[in-house]
């Protein structure tokens, strides 16, 4: 199983900081570096910050964990991952999924109806994008061309059955069974729904099972995780928020050890690691709990 680490995207974080996490996640040893997006949120611009990302990395994978695609134009998508693809010379992998919140719709002035189907349509207009062929008839097509051949791969961010099966249409791999222990058989379950899904499809080559999980280490561990959780989750209501901040339990080295050797016992690809500060001594902290 690959390790990977997620930038600190969703907390407010200085020109230093960026520098220092990218560059030491680069030096290894995460096989990846992924960015997660919200719109009514502190959090920075996902394209800006993976932007930041391809030009401050020279080795480590690029992923976007997820944009928000039916909130987006697909061809200002197929734009901006395209040149994020050239600026980190191939290293990206695009992460797309529907979300759940409508206000980050609602704040840019998309809509919420329809997400999967939408999404579906924008996932083939990007590709058209990425393949040199013009928006609409007598336009020039929309550039930069990707370095990757057919553009980044695209991983869906989905964990219900339905939304599965649609992915197992398009995308290389999911990128879902959302965990907030590392519990084995919840993570296993869930694996199991994609490669059904896979078989279903009539795919032969195997998904890729990528999956997430909030951590902290460190004096402040616990409370950190569980602010940082009710924090992220208050918006669906003070009670789910609450209920959030309670149920995270991946605070302190031996639980980080307990949820990575019950993710990778569930057969997952890739773990992304999402830190809950901007202080990039979490990388060295985290290094030393998991003895990598």
């Amino acid at each position: 199983m690959d390790l990977s680490m997620t930038m600190p995207t969703m907390l407010t974080h200085s020109r230093a900081e960026t520098l220092a996490w990218c560059r030491a996640v680069d030096e290894g040893p995460w096989a990846s570096l992924a960015v997660p997006e919200r719109i009514t949120y502190p959090s920075h611009s996902l394209p800006v910050e993976l932007g930041a990302a391809a030009a401050l990395t020279e080795r480590v994978r690029l992923w976007t964990t997820i944009v928000i695609l039916p909130a987006h134009d697909a061809v200002e998508v197929a734009k901006q991952m395209a040149s994020v693809d050239r600026l980190s010379d191939g290293r990206l992998t695009v992460g797309v999924g529907v979300g759940g919140r409508e206000h980050d719709y609602r704040a840019i002035g998309a809509g919420f109806e329809r997400r999967w189907q939408r999404m579906d349509e924008q996932v083939a207009v990007m590709r058209r994008i990425w393949a040199g062929k013009p928006p609409f008839d007598g336009a020039d097509p929309v550039g930069p061309p990707p370095v990757q051949p057919g553009g980044p791969p695209l991983v869906a961010g989905s964990l219900g059955p339905k939304s599965v099966a649609r992915a197992a249409k398009w995308a290389m791999g999911v990128d879902g069974a959302w965990t907030l222990d590392g519990d084995r058989a919840t993570v296993r379950a869930a694996f199991d729904v994609i490669e059904d899904a896979w078989r279903a499809a009539g795919r032969s080559e195997p998904p890729h099972l990528s999956t997430s999980i909030w951590y902290a280490v460190g004096d402040d561990a616990e409370e950190r995780l569980r602010r940082y959780a009710y924090d992220y989750m208050k918006i669906y209501g003070e009670e789910v928020g609450q209920f959030m901040a309670q149920s995270v339990a991946c605070h302190g080295a031996d639980a980080l050890r307990r949820a990575v050797d019950s993710i990778r016992d569930a057969g997952a690809d890739e773990l992304f690691l999402v830190p809950t500060t901007t202080d990039p001594a979490e990388l060295d902290r985290t290094r030393a709990a998991l003895g990598i």
